[in-house]
């Protein structure tokens, strides 16, 4: 992908809405599959399917990696990063998977007749598409740009930008392979172009003051 490319560099520049429209796994013209990930601090990546690991490309400075394959990998691969820091890291693909935010909850949301919110957007963790990970989703109608950030990506809002569902004004990603009690904000990107943290309105716990991050709970209790 040429470094000129509007939508690389709108990724790149942290300001595109649908991320997944760039990274992820996208089909090729000669039936290959194209798998793209990104990772600022990553040095190397390689693609993990099962049993079988394929070394990916650095395709740009940013962090950019791809690798192409001949068979659609399933919504459950991993890559596997040797960090710049010298650390370790396996991580799943958030851009993989459809919206966890359905269109009726759009719909009510967009009317404000939804008298669920808890259960679309926060934190929550989940199986979607039957990968275990956290479904991640902020109504925020006037930012430019919403990522995620936490313990598990660094607290790098570059690891996981969030897209944009449309009219309503939602945010959302699903990032697989992680759980309850990763801490987390929202780094927005307001109408005025500046860089925001927020913690999330939704969430069902958090930090004790004086932090202030949100917490992804666990809920165990059987209500009856």
């Amino acid at each position: 992908m040429s470094a000129l490319d509007p939508e690389l560099a709108s990724l790149l520049a942290g300001t595109h809405t649908d991320p997944h429209r760039v990274l992820g796994v996208h089909e090729q013209p000669d039936g290959r599959w194209l798998v793209r990930f990104r990772h600022p601090g990553a040095g190397r990546a390689s693609l993990v399917v099962g049993e079988t690991i394929r070394q990916m490309r650095k395709v740009h400075p940013a962090g950019l990696f791809e690798v192409l394959v001949d068979e659609q990998p399933p919504l459950d691969h991993r890559f596997d990063l040797q960090l710049l820091d010298g650390n370790h890291l396996i991580a799943g693909d958030p851009y993989v998977f459809p919206p966890t935010v359905g269109e009726l909850d759009k719909h009510l949301f967009g009317e404000g007749r939804h008298e669920r919110l808890w259960e679309s957007l926060g934190g929550r963790a989940t199986v979607h598409e039957g990968v275990p990970g956290v479904a991640f989703a902020l109504w925020a109608p006037n930012a430019r740009a919403v990522r995620v950030v936490g313990d598990w990506n660094g607290w790098d809002g570059r690891v996981h930008p969030m897209r944009a569902l449309g009219a309503p004004g939602i945010w959302e990603l699903f990032v697989p392979l992680i759980g309850p009690g990763q801490r987390y904000k929202y780094e927005l990107v307001d109408a005025s172009g500046r860089l925001v943290m927020r913690a999330d309105p939704m969430a069902q716990a958090a930090e004790c003051p004086p932090a202030t991050a949100s917490i992804v709970a666990a809920h165990e209790h059987k209500w009856g």
